[in-house]
């Protein structure tokens, strides 16, 4: 429940007061009995500290938002490293799908 500041128009009587937010505001003072006590504007009891969370903070990697630079150039570079290397072009080819910038190649 919130704490809410009051103060009276005409006496000048401050009290903080524990209430729900459903409650009607108070009124009438507690020390002078008039119909001037009202809720005062107050800063927020509460601070938030640190950097925060944002949409990019994830654990790992860019978050997938980016595409790789060249994947056909990529594609490519790996077909003629395994050419170079004795190997069949076709077998390190990867499937049309991923393009070969995935974590599986």
């Amino acid at each position: 429940m919130p704490i809410y500041a009051y103060k009276c128009g005409s006496c000048g009587h401050a009290k903080d007061v524990l209430q729900k937010i459903s409650d009607a505001p108070l009124t009438e003072c507690p020390a002078c009995g008039k119909p001037t006590f009202s809720k005062q504007l107050t800063a927020a009891g509460f601070q938030l500290k640190g950097s925060g969370w944002y949409a990019t903070d994830f654990k790992g990697g860019s978050g997938g938002t980016s595409a790789p630079a060249s994947v056909a150039g990529g594609a490519a570079a790996a077909t003629e490293t395994a050419s170079a290397a004795g190997s069949d072009a076709a077998a390190s080819t990867p499937p049309a799908a991923c393009g070969g910038g995935c974590a599986c190649h």
